[in-house]
């Protein structure tokens, strides 16, 4: 990916392996266009988090990259979906990292993947 494109390290794991929510070709940032249907942010804990875990994912995001990658865009997810910056994280949280993509770059909304894809017959 070219330099024009935000680069972002994943917060939500720790690892230091740099994932790219930029579109190269649109040159935006992708945002989904909605939570996805396990988003950590819903009520109920979906991904059934360690207590404290969401808020510190909250808290390195906002320190670190300045927000979270949607666990269902990221590469061991399988997603069709490249990565892209968290819907409820983006909607709560407005760092001044995501204040700048949007000034830079702009966003582009991506459906997040489905989570029940149907099996294409061989």
């Amino acid at each position: 990916m070219d330099n024009t494109s935000p680069p972002a390290d994943e917060p939500a794991t720790g690892h230091s392996a740099r994932l790219n929510v930029g579109d190269p070709g649109l040159r935006k940032t992708r945002l989904l266009s909605r939570e996805c249907a396990t988003c950590i942010f819903k009520p109920g804990n979906p991904m059934h988090l360690e207590p404290g875990r969401l808020k510190q994912m909250v808290t390195e995001a906002s320190g670190d990259a300045g927000y979270i990658i949607c666990h269902s865009t990221l590469p061991y997810a399988g997603s069709p979906v490249p990565p892209a910056v968290c819907r409820g994280f983006a909607n709560r949280y407005h760092t001044w990292q995501l204040q700048v993509m949007e000034q830079l770059w702009g966003f582009v909304d991506v459906e997040p993947p489905d989570p029940n894809p149907t099996p294409t017959p061989e």
